[in-house]
Parts: C-alpha cells; structure tokens; sequence
C-alpha cells in the first residue's frame, strides 16, 4: 500500500499539547471518554448541569418508585465493560447485571405471543411451536448471518473513526456486500422466515435507527444481533446504575466533576478550543475539548456565531417516543421484563410517524415492567412500569405542548383495550415525556434516537467525532459517529477519547 493510501486510512487526532481536558455532559458518551482518557494519563474534568451523570439515562424518584428516563434496554455488556478496564477496574466490582429471558415477549393482534428467548436453539423451539419447523430452521440460518455480519461490521465499521469513505475501501467492504448488508431490510429478513409475526419482531428495530424496515438497510439487522443473539440484561438498581458506575470509577481514578454547572460556550481563540465558560462567568481552561451534548444543540448553543457545519445542518431526524412513567398497584402475569405489543397495522405505522408526522392510528409500543426484575425499584407491592409509544418528532404535523393530555388519555385508552385492564386505576405515581419535553432537554427535533441512520448519514457521512475547523473540538454521543444507542455512545466516547490520544 503506498503512502499516499495509508495517509487516506488514517483518522485524524488532535495536534498540539492534549494533557488537560475539560468533557461537557456527563451522558454515556461523555463518561467513556472520560474513562479512555483518564486511563491513558490525561487529566480530565466533566461538567455537568445536573446534579447527577446520565445525561439522557438519568432517573426520576417520586414516591417511593424509582424511574429510569432513558433507555431500558441494554444490550452488548462488554462495552460498558470496557471503559472501566481502561481504569483497571473489573466490570463486577461496580455493577451486577440479570440477562432477561425471554428478552421480549412479542403480542400479536391475533393473541398469539412469541417469547425471543436468550437460547438462540430454545428460541427456535419457540419459532417451531408457534410458526413451524421451517421457520424455525430459517432462524438458526438468521442467526449464523448475523453473527457473520456483527464479525465484520464491529471492527472495521463501528469501531473506528471514519473521516472519508476511503477508509472503508477493501476486503471488509466486499464482504458486507457480498453477505448483502446492503439490500433492505424487510428483504433479508424474509429470506430466512416467512411468518409476518416473526418479520415483524426481527425489523422492528430499525425504528431505533430512524427508518421502517423497508427502507433500512440490512447492515442494521446488527441491531437484531445485539438484542436476539447477544442478549438483553438489565442491572441491579436500574439502567440509571450504568452512568453511576462509569461516574463512581472515574472518580476513583482521579477525574474531576463539575456537577450542577452549565457550560454556555466554548473559549474557541485562533481556531483552538482554550477552555469552556460557565454560566457563573467562571472559564475551566482545556487543552482539548469533548462535547457530549446533542451535536446540533452544542453547535446552536455552545459556539454561537458559528455556523454549523453543512453535514450537521441538514441532518434529517428520526421518530421521537413519548414514554408514560407508571409507578402502580397493578400487576399483569402475561408481562415480562420487555413487552413488544404490536398493532394490527404494519408498513402504514411507519408511513403515518415517518412519511406523514402524524401518530400511529395503531399502535405497536414497548411495556416495559422493571420490577418485574428487581423489585427493589418500587415500594413493597408495587410495581414500575415504562410505556414508550413512538411518535413524530417536533418537526411533524403534532403540536406536543397542545396535545400532551389528549395523548396521555390515548396511551391509557390503548393499553386498556390491549389486556391491561386496570392500568390507568392503579397509577399512584406518573410522568409523562412528549417530544417537546425531549426538546426542552436540548435534544434537537425533539428526538431521542437522534439522527436517522440513512445512507447519507451513515458510517463515513455521518458527523465525525472531531471538528474539521476547530482542531481540538472533539464529540460524542448519538448524533456522531458510530450512532444511536447504548452501544453505539459507549463506543462514541471511546472514539472520542483517541482523537485526542492517538491511540486506536
């Protein structure tokens, strides 16, 4: 390979002395960084507006219910492993986690259920039961395709800071396309099974990534890989217990937070970042600055006068959620941990919250009941509940400030009608988060699953973890690279932390 090409594979870092560094919002990305960087000699300190890390995995208390804000579903365990090894630390001295089985319970319209059990051959059992013998055998060929398209892609797509397309250029890039992780979705999938419920449970997931399953593209099934190979676990005390851990070794390792402080711009001079200012007047001087705010925000808010860069302006959103918190009385034996309850509607859902903004006439949503699995998170006799129904973000059709009540009574409606009869009666504790709650948080269109994974907003063109004018300005979170969810911010901050270290 000649010089010039290994020039274009190699990810640009920062110049210059990086010894201090000064990390803006103590989410899940913010704290990998912290870590990576702590762990590689640099002296760190996080400030953070709220009292608490988490960013969007923070926590509500009320009554004695505990309430995770953000996600619910944890997937990939290795990775929050990881920071906390670039410590030194050993992943069970600060967290304990349950693997869920089944990881979802899917309803159907028709009543039928199917259990995605943690045992990818007791899961095909459970296909044989209730779909037959084919699609049971077509499972396990999903299966081996997914674990064949995680192998290439973590590497050489996921792990790595990507400046040009160039980078991707070679024998990984041949080999998705020859396993067809370029082909859509929905196609795959109904290349391996051909019962519509079990089409539906394994594309379901590229709501996460902002797209219906017929316009995403099968490289997204690494999703399904996390969720329905790797397993889904949930931690002692919660998913907010993942920030507080990350934040409880940092801290043992001599990195410095700034709770209840709010940044209100970057010190940029001469086209390097010299430190940040706080809302008190006060200046934390940096030798590198990582933001860990929602990209378009920290753009709009922290470099004011700037104009954002071309990529970041047109980013194009994906669906929001609004999420009803229940702290109640009733309890559903036919719940599990993560319940999927799916309409009879299908492709004509996606249309109405992706094509149209308009909310789903009928719904597909996740009940998820936490207490199921560590009851500690509810008074005795109590249970937690966590309703997330998708919806248009704020730049659809739906004027969320007027809508909020109206909604709320159609997600209590719903449930009702769907078999939980008593829901609403058993409230005694409640929180209701609408896309314009997710707004006034400071995540841009309201939406917490962040930018769409489109093609033009994927991989190499999507917004890279280090400014192209501000040489020493470097980000993490949903809205760069790798992209949305648990995983993804974890490694975002890991990809931030060698922009400034070199290493990786």
């Amino acid at each position: 390979m000649s010089a010039r090409a290994k020039s274009r594979r190699r990810s640009r870092t920062v110049h210059g002395p990086t010894d201090r560094v000064v990390v803006v919002g103590a989410g899940l990305g913010g704290l990998s960084a912290a870590l990576h960087l702590a762990g590689a000699g640099r002296d760190v300190t996080v400030v953070e507006r709220e009292s608490v890390p988490g960013g969007r995995c923070g926590l509500i208390t009320d009554r004695g219910y505990r309430f995770d804000t953000g996600p619910t579903v944890l997937t990939m365990p290795e990775l929050v492993a990881r920071p906390l090894q670039a410590v030194g630390e050993e992943f069970g001295d600060w967290l304990r986690l349950h693997r869920l089985d089944p990881a979802y319970r899917a309803r159907f319209a028709d009543g039928s259920t199917i259990d995605v059990c943690a045992d990818v051959h007791d899961m095909a059992d459970e296909i044989r039961r209730v779909c037959g013998a084919k699609d049971a055998d077509g499972w396990l060929r999903y299966v081996a395709f997914l674990r064949e398209l995680y192998r290439i892609e973590m590497p050489h797509f996921i792990e790595r800071n990507l400046d040009s397309p160039l980078q991707l250029v070679g024998g990984p890039l041949a080999r998705l396309a020859a396993l067809g992780g370029f082909r859509r979705l929905s196609r795959k999938v109904s290349q391996y099974v051909g019962d519509e419920r079990l089409r539906r449970l394994f594309s379901f997931q590229a709501m996460y990534a902002g797209l219906a399953p017929a316009q995403a593209l099968a490289i997204y099934a690494v999703i399904t890989y996390m969720d329905c190979v790797a397993g889904v676990y949930f931690p002692e005390g919660g998913m907010h217990a993942v920030p507080r851990a990350l934040a409880g070794a940092a801290e043992k390792h001599g990195v410095r937070f700034r709770y209840g402080t709010t940044v209100t711009a970057i010190d940029v001079v001469a086209g390097r970042a010299r430190g940040v200012l706080t809302g008190t007047g006060e200046r934390i001087a940096a030798d590198a600055v990582v933001v860990n705010a929602d990209l378009p925000v920290a753009y709009a808010e922290l470099l004011p006068g700037r104009t954002p860069p071309r990529r970041v302006r047109r980013l194009r959103y994906s669906p929001s959620a609004v999420v009803l918190h229940a702290g109640s009385s009733a309890e559903f034996d036919d719940l599990a941990h993560h319940t999927i309850d799916f309409g009879s509607a299908w492709e004509a859902t996606f249309t109405e919250i992706i094509d149209r903004g308009e909310v789903m006439s009928d719904p597909s949503f996740l009940l998820t009941n936490p207490t199921r699995t560590d009851p500690s998170l509810a008074p005795p006799d109590r249970h937690t509940y966590y309703a997330l129904f998708p919806a248009p973000n704020t730049t659809g059709r739906v004027d969320w400030v007027a809508q909020r009540e109206r909604y709320r009574d159609h997600i209590m409606e719903t449930l009702e009608k769907r078999g939980y009869a008593g829901f609403e009666a058993g409230i005694d504790a409640e929180h209701l988060v609408t896309p314009a709650d997710w707004a006034a948080r400071g995540l841009a269109a309201g939406a917490p699953f962040a930018a769409a994974h489109t093609f033009g907003q994927t991989g190499p063109f999507r917004p890279a973890t280090l400014d192209r004018r501000i040489e020493n300005l470097v980000f993490c979170g949903s809205n760069t690279q790798p992209g949305v969810g648990v995983p993804m911010v974890l490694v975002s901050g890991q990809l931030a932390a060698q922009r400034i270290t070199g290493r990786g």
